[in-house]
């Protein structure tokens, strides 16, 4: 019995190889990423509250874009990943052209909503506190706000053109970009904000240069390596020779990505409005929930790497219609993901109290944030688990169950307990934070049967 266990949760040698081979370029990009932001926040931090709940809120709102991105190449990703299983060089062009053409208007889209609703949306999170600090937060928002505009489009590149390189086993270029990128980051964050040798002191300011810098940087590795290495990435031969792409293949696209476009908007739109309901509490929360959650991206790294892994390993083996070695390599990932995890939330719950004290803020911020991150530790190898049976139900293709299962339960259940809990109860901002998270308990069990029953071992690519 216990051998059978084993056996179903652990795997080989070489399977650890192979997942590590795929996940480790995308948790040192992630980690390095999420490094850099860290040490951006807090140079932001240094600055005082103030910048620092204003950038924190801008980049809310860009977090929605990012997820809108992610969310709109995922259908095409899907396909892309199970054609490369297939052998299908055609069919993973197709699926590039797709994202070029999507992501396109996912830039006019997001740039027309940011210049005609940006400021009106940084004001929705300041609705408690000083006017005076209010309007200063409002001001430092809309000063990065104008200049982080500029990152959209070679965001949205990188993604396109990193995605499919992941899609077809090519992770070292996309995790190098990203060093190289966070590097430029770092260095024009000291030096614009603070003006450091020279340079102007321009502020947050500073900071949103410094971002558009690294993303550009990071777009003109990736765009070239794919173009120079052409024998390497058959998919971008004769790419733009057209944008036409197969009618059947864009309406499959479309009716599988659709929910995944909708579900990433949705779901991301809910943790925004989630930050806003904690923020009816005072600037003093949105302060603590950027620290709290600067420092989760920090330890999230490997579950979310994780989740990119089984979303490919899995999504070729139903390409080739390996479905009991894509059930295989989803348990096997998911135990993986969560074991590890515990040790990462682990080392964040011992030093809870430590990252705090490393921002330019009051006590009270400190303190909140800290007592944050402690809860956020105890609750991550449940988001673990969830990740791994998102992306993994995701890979056969059940788009529609995804959308139920993550942005569904989201509004439908989350949103409306978080805001009855801030609107009409007196309970403490730390008991309102805690019973939230702990509501994807339901959302653990729900992704447990719907794993067990099998009904993502498809392949959506046979012909």
């Amino acid at each position: 019995m216990l051998h059978g266990t084993m056996k179903k949760w652990v795997g080989t040698r070489q399977f650890y190889k192979r997942l590590l081979y795929m996940a480790v370029p995308i948790m040192v990009q992630n980690l390095i990423t999420n490094f850099v932001g860290f040490l951006d926040n807090i140079m932001v931090g240094q600055l005082g509250t103030e910048p620092m709940s204003g950038v924190a809120i801008v980049n809310q709102l860009v977090f929605v874009f990012n997820l809108l991105v992610f969310g709109g190449l995922s259908g095409a990703g899907i396909f892309g990943a199970q054609f490369y299983g297939k052998g299908d060089d055609e069919g993973v062009r197709a699926t590039f052209r797709f994202k070029i053409i999507l992501g396109a208007l996912i830039v006019v889209f997001t740039l027309l909503v940011l210049i005609f609703a940006g400021e009106s949306l940084i004001r929705l999170y300041l609705t408690s506190g000083n006017s005076e600090n209010l309007q200063m937060t409002f001001e430092y928002g809309r000063q990065y706000l104008l200049i982080i505009f500029f990152e959209i489009l070679p965001f949205v590149l990188v993604q396109v053109y990193a995605s499919t390189l992941r899609e077809t086993g090519q992770t070292m270029v996309p995790m190098i970009a990203g060093i190289v990128a966070v590097l430029v980051n770092l260095f024009f964050n000291y030096l614009l904000i603070f003006g450091k040798f020279g340079a102007p002191e321009l502020g947050v300011r500073g900071a949103a240069v410094a971002t558009v810098l690294a993303r550009l940087v990071e777009c003109c590795i990736v765009v070239l390596w794919t173009h120079v290495h052409r024998d390497r990435n058959r998919f971008i031969i004769g790419a733009y020779r057209t944008l036409r792409i197969p009618g059947q293949l864009c309406m499959d696209i479309i009716r599988k990505g659709s929910p995944l476009l909708v579900n990433e908007v949705l779901w991301s739109a809910g943790i925004a409005w989630a930050n806003q309901c904690f923020s009816v509490r005072g600037v003093t929360v949105v302060a603590a929930t950027n620290i709290s959650s600067t420092i989760a991206n920090l330890f999230n790294v490997v579950f979310i790497a994780m989740g990119n892994a089984v979303a490919i390993m899995v999504g070729q083996q139903l390409g080739a219609s390996e479905f009991e070695e894509a059930k295989s390599t989803s348990d096997k990932v998911i135990a993986f993901s969560v074991v590890a995890t515990v040790v990462t939330s682990a080392v964040m719950l011992a030093l809870s109290g430590l990252f705090p004290r490393m921002y330019n803020t009051t006590g009270e911020v400190r303190a909140l944030a800290a007592s944050m991150i402690r809860i956020t530790a105890c609750l991550m190898p449940l988001q673990a688990f969830l990740n791994t049976v998102y992306f993994t139900i995701r890979s056969g293709g059940r788009t529609i169950i995804t959308f139920l299962f993550d942005s569904g339960f989201s509004w439908c259940v989350a949103i409306p307990f978080v805001s009855c809990l801030v609107h009409f109860t007196g309970l403490e901002i730390l008991t309102v934070y805690t019973l939230y998270y702990l509501l994807d308990i339901i959302k653990a069990v729900v992704g447990y049967i719907l794993l067990k029953k099998g009904i993502w071992l498809r392949n959506i690519v046979t012909g």
